[in-house]
């Protein structure tokens, strides 16, 4: 890990301002996502955190069912992964964590380049009475660049259904297209290799 994130920050030159405005206590944490199938805000926000408020104090990230599956599954729970279910957070924040939620998800993620500047939370509001009900601030973040790591086309919910398998296999209606290296064309969730974007995180007030 202490060597990951130098690494990780060098590679994408990331930048992430202002995290001191987290206050203390339980907070959540209320970003748009980025980057397709290798969501690169994660990581950026979380090595930031650590090295800002030190490794003992909680921090979790929500994350999809698809995350939970096979052998990924005890390396997202060491890396603070936890489903992504009201009841999950909010125990999580009464218990004084800081909780990561990406309310657009998938479509967020999934999004194509053209879209790269534009927040999509399909609707989704529930976070907030997930906040008043736990009794914790709402810390709003940004982040850009992670949607020029690929050449994302379509996000292909259309071939999602056509081939039947995508909700079913990956519970995300998602089944991206994207151009990248060294693969070139990309269908589904197999990934080119990312792009050194850089990438910006901003941190806004509670």
């Amino acid at each position: 890990m202490s060597v990951g994130g130098p690494m990780f920050k060098l590679y994408f030159r990331s930048e992430v301002r202002d995290i001191e405005r987290i206050p203390d206590g339980g907070v959540l944490i209320v970003s748009n996502h980025s980057g397709g199938p290798f969501t690169v805000d994660v990581p950026t926000l979380w090595w930031k955190f650590f090295e800002t408020f030190g490794w003992d104090r909680p921090f979790y990230t929500l994350g999809l069912d698809l995350l939970f599956t096979g052998p990924l599954a005890a390396v997202m729970k060491r890396l603070g992964m936890i489903r992504a279910t009201r009841e999950n957070a909010a125990a999580a924040l009464r218990s004084g964590a800081v909780v990561v939620v990406f309310p657009g998800g998938g479509n967020d993620a999934m999004r194509p380049t053209s879209q790269q500047a534009v927040i999509d939370f399909s609707g989704r509001t529930g976070y907030v009475s997930t906040a008043i009900e736990a009794g914790v601030p709402i810390v709003p973040v940004v982040a850009i660049g992670g949607q020029e790591t690929q050449l994302f086309l379509t996000r292909g919910e259309w071939l999602a259904k056509r081939l039947g398998i995508a909700k079913r296999i990956t519970r995300v209606e998602q089944f991206p297209v994207s151009i990248g290296f060294p693969f070139g064309l990309n269908v589904g969730f197999l990934y080119n290799f990312p792009l050194p974007s850089k990438l910006v995180t901003q941190v806004l007030e509670p």
